[in-house]
């Protein structure tokens, strides 16, 4: 039992300290690396070729198909590890679960569904609406897109792996609940990163809180037994995979800013034509 508890406080404590590491490490290498040059000049040929909309929703759809190309294979594998890995970590967690721990892991791992998700995703769509004027239709647009995407794509690759779900629950591959927390906070942050202009480290400590939220709704739901532990692995790559391409898609909707607006400002600058 007090395992469980050691591993929920790595569950806070790991993402807390390595979001910054990626952001300020690998991250900032990547943005300045010739990877990121190039699909800058990519997303700009795809612009000039089919307008904006036209290039967001390329993007959208090539990425969309690359990350089910990535997780139907990963999928087979995780089905492969479900007599090695899943059964004997579902035993382990089943023989040490507290009523009152599991309580608190049942009330948070609820933040997950669709149903309340649904609700913020509403609510996020119409504030930056409002706050973006006459350019609202592009949240009112892009924040519901990201939980139709999450949806249909989670769907076509648990179809294809066709893996099942615990005996305890009715959670499949990859990990849903996780992927929407990521693509539903990560959207909000995303247009709080576009609504305003923010020093780095807000935006490196709201893409922190993101991580927070998603990591632990995994560990809450191999607590309740939702989910494999491969499933919430899986949900772990699956989201914040997925909303890289959604969040590039975005960009290139909204397109580059003349100036920035303060962060006590609620105005959003229209992007340069």
């Amino acid at each position: 039992m007090v395992t469980l508890y050691v591993i929920a406080a790595f569950a806070v404590i790991v993402p807390v300290v390595f979001g910054p590491l990626l952001a300020y490490g690998p991250g900032r290498r990547l943005a300045r690396s010739t990877t990121a040059r190039r699909v800058r000049a990519a997303t700009a040929g795809l612009v000039s070729a089919f307008g904006r909309p036209g290039a967001a929703l390329t993007v959208l759809l090539a990425w969309s198909a690359a990350i089910v190309a990535v997780f139907w294979p990963l999928g087979e594998l995780a089905h492969s590890l479900e007599h090695a890995v899943d059964w004997p970590v579902l035993s382990w967690v089943a023989t040490r679960r507290s009523p009152g721990f599991e309580d608190v892991n049942w009330f948070y791992t609820a933040l997950g569904d669709r149903y309340p998700l649904k609700w913020v995703t509403v609510a996020g769509a119409v504030i930056f609406a409002v706050l973006w004027r006459r350019r609202f239709w592009i949240p009112l647009l892009a924040i519901p897109a990201q939980f139709v995407l999450e949806q249909y794509v989670q769907a076509v690759i648990s179809g294809m792996v066709d893996r099942g779900h615990p005996p305890t629950g009715l959670g499949t591959y990859p990990s849903g609940g996780i992927a929407r927390i990521v693509m539903v906070f990560g959207t909000l942050a995303l247009f709080v990163a576009l609504t305003w202009r923010l020093d780095k480290k807000v935006h490196v400590a709201l893409g922190t809180f993101v991580l927070l939220l998603a990591t632990y709704e995994g560990y809450s739901r191999i607590y309740v037994q939702k989910h494999w532990l491969t499933d919430v692995i899986s949900g772990l790559m699956f989201g914040p995979a997925l909303f890289a391409g959604f969040a590039l898609a975005v960009c290139v909707l909204a397109g580059p800013r003349e100036g920035a607006a303060k962060p006590r400002d609620a105005r959003i600058l229209e992007p340069a034509t």
